[in-house]
């Protein structure tokens, strides 16, 4: 018989909401099947009050949401190779069923090419999904689950031989993005992602640019993003299509300001290595819905 996929959780924290974390951890010891493995990441905090068997890594200062992640994959052994699949939860959402755990191990024990399941967030109070939180371009349905060619960062689960073959999350871009450069490479090596309605995290709804380094972040991480992994001919595409849906957007001038700010910044720092997809990639990004132009 083959043996049931290895399961691990990775939050990370900045100790500011306890209580939603104590939650959130007895939801996944309350997982059907086999225990779920948790290591908790203190993103420059320390780690107080965690259930016993919850394993903690404490670091020195805040390296941004991908560091986190990543010191939290290595917690599991190099790349995460200790366990078969890891789950990414923010610390203030909650499993919403007791069997979502044992749905990921079926859905990647059924297709060996799924890499990365995102999962539906829900708002605990209304039960309503944020359009923004369907991870395609026809985000109307959010009950429709899909193949798709990104995922949400707070509420997933990867197969951790992903992140063997292409590496980690991209730790310099600290919050914005990271999750579709690891999704663009993933798919770029032959990798499934999909979107899973009936996978939900409880997540209250609150906008993105509560962040104080929103807008700046989404703007340079754009850039970085574009030059790290797209042809040539689409970076100023891609590109161009952004500056276009901002300005359509009419945010505040400080926020425009600040998106401007970080698009200039983004093209005068380095973006790390530059691994380009292929043209087979970009159509078959396309063909997902999400040709990567916008």
């Amino acid at each position: 018989m083959t043996r049931p996929l290895t399961v691990g959780a990775v939050i990370i924290t900045q100790g500011t909401r306890p209580v939603e974390l104590r939650a959130l951890l007895d939801s996944v010891a309350a997982q059907d099947g086999d225990p779920v493995e948790v290591v908790v990441v203190g993103n420059g905090t320390p780690v107080r009050d965690v259930p016993q068997g919850v394993r903690t890594v404490e670091l020195p200062e805040n390296l941004g949401i991908p560091a986190g992640r990543n010191a939290g994959i290595e917690a599991f052994g190099p790349g995460g190779r200790d366990v078969d699949v890891l789950l990414f939860l923010d610390d203030d959402g909650l499993l919403a069923e007791r069997t979502t755990a044992e749905l990921v191990r079926a859905a990647f024990a059924a297709d060996p090419r799924l890499g990365i399941i995102g999962f539906r967030i829900a708002d605990p109070e209304t039960g309503l999904t944020q359009r923004r939180h369907v991870p395609r371009l026809r985000a109307g349905d959010p009950m429709r689950s899909s193949r798709v060619t990104t995922f949400l960062g707070g509420a997933n689960a990867l197969r951790t031989a992903v992140v063997g073959e292409v590496g980690p999350l991209p730790g310099a871009f600290f919050y914005a993005h990271e999750e579709t450069d690891l999704a663009w490479r993933a798919l770029d090596v032959g990798w499934g992602i999909e979107y899973r309605s009936d996978m939900v995290l409880l997540h209250p709804t609150m906008p993105p640019s509560r962040h104080a380094v929103y807008h700046r972040m989404v703007a340079r991480n754009r850039v970085w993003l574009a030059r790290r992994n797209l042809p040539l001919p689409l970076i100023p595409l891609y590109l161009g299509v952004w500056i276009l849906l901002t300005l359509l957007r009419r945010p505040t001038a400080a926020a425009l300001k600040a998106w401007f700010g970080g698009f200039a910044e983004g093209w005068r720092t380095s973006c790390g290595p530059r691994r380009p997809m292929k043209w087979r990639t970009v159509w078959r990004l396309t063909r997902l819905g999400r040709p990567p132009v916008v």
